[in-house]
């Protein structure tokens, strides 16, 4: 009989990490293209605040109501950039009461432009007011502190 002697291993210390550079470099690239698509809405220079971030429940629906500084109205519910058109503040009004008597529960977000007219904010207040919307919450921005 004999006796084969086996000779032992060493441990290898070193860790491949070609591998995972390549995936980085592609999520860096996947994130590079994705990133201008995240910025949706409408261009609106919102006022500055010193509050407390909203609590919102992102399980529930929301709808934002935004009015630019030339008064004009934009609903956003799932619409993005291009597919959104201002509409007149009665349309406004008809299109969140149809909404509210779908959902109650949704969240109403009313974003408006520093240099919008008072009197406009105020007759959108008051037309979200008449649709239903109880509770409508400001987006503001926090003041930048240097």
């Amino acid at each position: 009989m004999e006796m084969t002697v086996r000779k032992k291993r060493k441990p290898m210390s070193e860790i491949n990490v070609v591998p995972y550079i390549d995936v980085m470099l592609v999520l860096l690239i996947v994130f590079m293209v994705t990133a201008p698509m995240l910025n949706q809405g409408i261009d609106v220079d919102l006022p500055q605040a010193n509050n407390e971030p909203l609590d919102i429940d992102e399980n529930l629906a929301t709808l934002v109501v935004s009015i630019t500084s030339n008064g004009e109205y934009f609903l956003s519910i799932g619409a993005t950039g291009d597919d959104r058109r201002p509409v007149t503040l009665d349309t406004v009004g008809q299109q969140v009461s149809s909404i509210m008597n779908a959902n109650p529960s949704i969240q109403v977000l009313l974003e408006g432009d520093t240099e919008t007219d008072w009197g406009a904010m105020i007759d959108l207040l008051t037309t979200l007011n008449q649709a239903g919307v109880t509770n409508p919450n400001f987006i503001t921005q926090p003041f930048n502190s240097l």
